[in-house]
């Protein structure tokens, strides 16, 4: 493949996006960029024909690789059509960027245009590449941020610190040793992909899956414990939601118990705040520790995690998403820049120096970089939230903005959702603050539930027990909605930002990755229903 590049003159520094679907042949591409010293720019598949487009009108590719399908649980996603419109919204600097496309073997061969190339043609002309000697500073990829709206934001990241960290935490981190399966069930265009489909078990010698597919549904909820026992999978990483998807449908796991997980050690979540309910049901179906971990597209691996590899406990208190990663010196800020008492809530920073494989700049944008160290000098700024406790395990909350203030009160949306989560009947929820004219805010739950509710009364006070039990009178928790969904994007992430803007009268913008866009039109129901109808202004589309 590297060779299928340069024949199409890419060269050390060009840019080249890959936008595809989790197949084999997207992995080989980002492979071959990095052994000719181009820069890979993955963009998600998910992502429409206009967020395509920005992507492109900022990076400038020379080449743009694609497939002519991605296979869905219910339809097949036709990607060249989405390529062709997103060329057809801008001129890229005079350049139209020459497009490879795979064409899948299941489905219609695409016909070629002018500037299109086959896949499958191009690799059978193709001849062994020699990699090219880099420097350890040079860029070995751009990743734009999920959501990216406006002005791009690309973190790159280059090859000697990000290979070297990646191969140490593969052992120190997750405790797999060389030989061994490794799945994580993310997807390539996202951070966790890069760094732990491809280069992470890759350059520790490890055996990497890739899966198109979902937890349910491809073909039922028993997926994730078929391809863990086909493959003698030892360790896992996958996302909260996918496990509580999986729980909704098959609560008692029927399914997933057919499945021997002999060779199977460890799940490792990671992506959003884990609720110990969820936690608790994983280890119970999936029979194996339960162990968070907190990171970002700008670290590239965990800031805290439960370091297996370098001898921490594999029962570790409920809620914490580990301890401190050796290179990271974390530290819970109050905003005059003390710290903070445990389990005092705060803002959770890392005190600099950084280590190897954090990212080195944003693309064509020095001086964005520089706000992530402004707002605390001499730290890195996460914008997250949490606490620590008196054994240092760092608790993360959500992201600052996250933070509801109730007449004064500090509280974390995720404690309130854990606390909800403590309800049985409760599948999955979400906490956004609404504005109050007495309180400043309140917190409004936004609960899916495993099946319908006969008595939304009595299912209401329940919920509002467990707060009330949980956290305590101060969050003033007294409103429940009912709704048949949240919206998620399709790496399974709950959309707060734009939930928190409808819940509250605000206008918002469906974010591009979201999977179900008529989940808002479902929660302007209910939230009307309640007595909430000014609140519910339809967002700008």
């Amino acid at each position: 493949m590297a060779d299928v590049l340069r024949r199409r003159g890419v060269e050390k520094g060009d840019r080249v996006i890959i936008y595809m679907p989790m197949i084999p042949e997207a992995l080989v591409s980002m492979l071959a960029c990095a052994r000719i010293g181009a820069i890979h720019c993955l963009v998600f598949g998910g992502f429409s024909a206009k967020e395509l487009s920005v992507r492109v009108g900022h990076c400038k590719p020379k080449v743009l690789v694609t497939a002519s399908y991605g296979i869905e649980p219910n339809r097949n996603v036709a990607y060249v059509p989405i390529v062709e419109q997103a060329l057809s919204l801008l001129s890229v600097g005079g350049l139209e960027p020459d497009v490879i496309i795979y064409n899948r073997p299941q489905l219609d061969k695409v016909e070629l245009k002018s500037h299109q190339y086959c896949y499958g043609d191009e690799m059978s002309k193709a001849i062994p590449v020699d990699c090219v000697p880099l420097d350890s500073q040079d860029p070995l990829y751009i990743l734009y941020t999920s959501g990216t709206t406006g002005q791009p934001k690309g973190v790159v990241r280059s090859h000697g610190g990000h290979a070297v960290a990646l191969n140490w935490t593969m052992g120190a981190l997750y405790g797999l040793k060389p030989g061994e399966v490794w799945w994580s069930a993310s997807d390539l265009g996202w951070i966790v992909g890069h760094s732990y489909i491809c280069y992470s078990p890759l350059l520790h010698g490890n055996t990497t899956i890739i899966y198109e597919g979902k937890p349910v549904g491809t073909p039922d909820s028993g997926s994730f414990f078929r391809v863990l026992s086909e493959h003698n999978v030892a360790s896992m990483f996958t996302a909260p939601t996918a496990l509580r998807a999986i729980r909704k449908v098959d609560p008692d796991v029927e399914i997933g118990k057919k499945y021997p997980l002999p060779n199977f050690r460890t799940m490792f979540v990671a992506g959003e705040h884990c609720d110990v309910e969820t936690a608790h049901w994983t280890k119970e179906s999936f029979r194996v520790p339960v162990l968070d971990n907190w990171w970002q597209t700008e670290t590239g691996w965990a800031i805290t995690c439960h370091n297996i590899g370098l001898g921490n406990t594999i029962t570790p208190p409920d809620g914490t998403t580990g301890l401190p990663v050796p290179g990271y010196n974390v530290k819970v800020l109050r905003p005059d820049l003390t710290e903070t008492a445990d389990g005092e809530l705060g803002n959770i920073t890392v005190k600099l120096p950084l280590p190897p494989g954090f990212a080195n700049t944003l693309y064509l944008n020095d001086t964005k970089y520089e706000e992530y160290f402004t707002k605390y000098q001499g730290y890195y700024d996460t914008a997250d939230s949490g606490f620590r406790d008196k054994e240092g395990y760092i608790s993360v909350m959500a992201r600052t903005d996250d933070i509801i203030n109730v007449a004064g009160h500090r509280l974390s949306t995720s404690a309130l959702e854990e606390a909800i989560m403590a309800e049985e009947a409760v599948a999955e929820c979400a906490v956004v603050g609404i504005k109050d004219k007495l309180k400043g805010q309140v917190p409004l739950g936004l609960c899916v539930m495993k099946q319908a509710v006969s008595d939304k009364q009595s299912m209401t006070q329940h919920i509002i027990a467990h707060v009330r039990e949980h956290v305590g009178p101060v969050a003033a928790f007294k409103l429940v909605v009912f709704v048949p969904g949240l919206p998620k994007t399709r790496s399974g992430k709950i959309a707060r930002a734009t939930l928190a803007a409808l819940a509250d009268g605000r206008p918002y913008k469906v974010p591009p990755t979201i999977e179900d866009e008529t989940v808002y039109t479902s929660i302007e129901k209910e939230l009307k229903e309640i007595g909430l109808a000014e609140r519910a202004q339809t967002g700008s589309q």
